[in-house]
């Protein structure tokens, strides 16, 4: 990957800074913590290890992995690619133990910090322990991310990428397009396009090529969904395309469009982990930021216009830990990751990600 003309090396980011003071010498110190416990989730079994195994790692720092249950074996294979490499045994390890386990093991001494990407709930206990036992954490959480179409916005772009955005891995991504917020003037010729493009979605087995979407991971997460689109329909929202069950092994659900939505409706206040879009019309930018704004999570988010500046400028305005400017959300290792109110704090990646698990020491000298 090339570096940024901006980018530091980790030497650099890790090399002693100095500083002012009323002493000729003096500067700080960036050392490890210890070992870190790592809690990482299923969805993106891999990215999501090394995403938060890598700063901490760089930074010197030893790694114990409690993956979920359901990919014990990928956080093995992730084991034995560190190994692999040269790394010395115990630097980076899997503990497979349930979940009931998880406190223990951050009041435990030797764990210096807790890292965890998860469910706002998981995030909510983790750093309830981890505050009692006065450990450092940071805490990657849900995201109901706000993806908004101004009525300047090339709609045929925005559809294909809002399509991918939501509908990517099933819906089952934290940083998934998950509130459609749409200028009134071209709401409908949007939503014509993101009904076209999750009617084309290819439902089938994820090992045959030919399919572009396969099965949620487990049944009380496809009823959640059900019982979210339910109650908002009930409320007014108009099911546009989708949302029923195929007739197949496994817990598909067919992508589902939404229209008509408000912000009270479960739709748009809640999280949905899953493949339904949820489109809510606007009468201009401040009600649309309003409205992106009206939820409790602030993990990411996305602006659509033909007028970069004004995305710029109504990008300020969310209450998020990331925008994307006509662009798709991603995390990208030259660029922090994290959010703001129920979707966590603390930061991943850059080097932002590498200090979250150092001491920041001052180092005072005598000439």
């Amino acid at each position: 990957m090339p570096r940024s003309r901006n980018a530091r090396s980790p030497a650099t980011t890790l090399g002693d800074e100095s500083a002012a003071s009323d002493s000729p010498r003096s500067y700080i110190a960036f050392e490890p913590l210890g070992t870190l416990l790592a809690c990482m989730p299923w969805n993106f079994p891999y990215w999501q290890v090394f995403r938060c195994a890598a700063p901490a790692l760089a930074a010197g720092n030893c790694i114990v992995l409690k993956h979920a249950n359901n990919v014990t074996r990928c956080g093995r294979l992730i084991e034995e690619v560190f190994r692999a490499a040269g790394m010395e045994t115990g630097v980076f390890a899997l503990l497979a133990v349930p979940i009931a386990a998880v406190a223990g093991l951050i009041a435990d001494p030797r764990v210096a910090a807790v890292s965890l990407t998860g469910s706002t709930a998981a995030g909510r206990s983790v750093g309830e322990t981890a505050g009692r036992n006065l450990k450092k954490c940071v805490l990657e959480l849900g995201g109901s991310d706000a993806f908004i179409v101004l009525d300047d916005a090339d709609v045929d772009r925005a559809a294909e990428i809002g399509a991918r955005s939501r509908f990517q891995n099933a819906g089952q991504s934290c940083i998934a397009a998950k509130r459609f917020i749409v200028a009134d003037a071209i709401a409908g010729a949007f939503e014509e396009r993101l009904v076209v493009r999750a009617r084309a979605i290819a439902l089938g087995d994820p090992a045959d090529e030919a399919t572009a979407m396969g099965p949620m991971a487990r049944a009380d997460l496809r009823e959640a969904l059900e019982r979210q689109m339910s109650a908002s329909i009930n409320l007014g929202a108009v099911l546009a395309s989708g949302g029923g069950r195929p007739e197949r092994p496994g817990f598909y659900f067919e992508p589902a469009v939404l229209t008509g939505c408000e912000p009270a409706m479960p739709v748009f206040r809640e999280e949905t982990f899953g493949p339904l879009a949820a489109v809510a019309r606007v009468r201009g930018d401040d009600e649309a930021v309003a409205v992106a704004n009206s939820s409790p999570y602030g993990l990411g988010g996305n602006v659509w216009t033909n007028d970069v500046e004004r995305g710029v400028g109504m990008a300020r305005r969310l209450r998020t830990g990331g925008v994307f400017v006509n662009g798709m959300t991603h995390s990208d290792p030259r660029l922090p990751f994290g959010g703001v109110r129920e979707s966590g704090f603390g930061r991943e990646l850059h080097r932002f990600g590498i200090h979250e698990f150092v001491n920041i020491k001052t180092m005072w000298v005598p000439a």
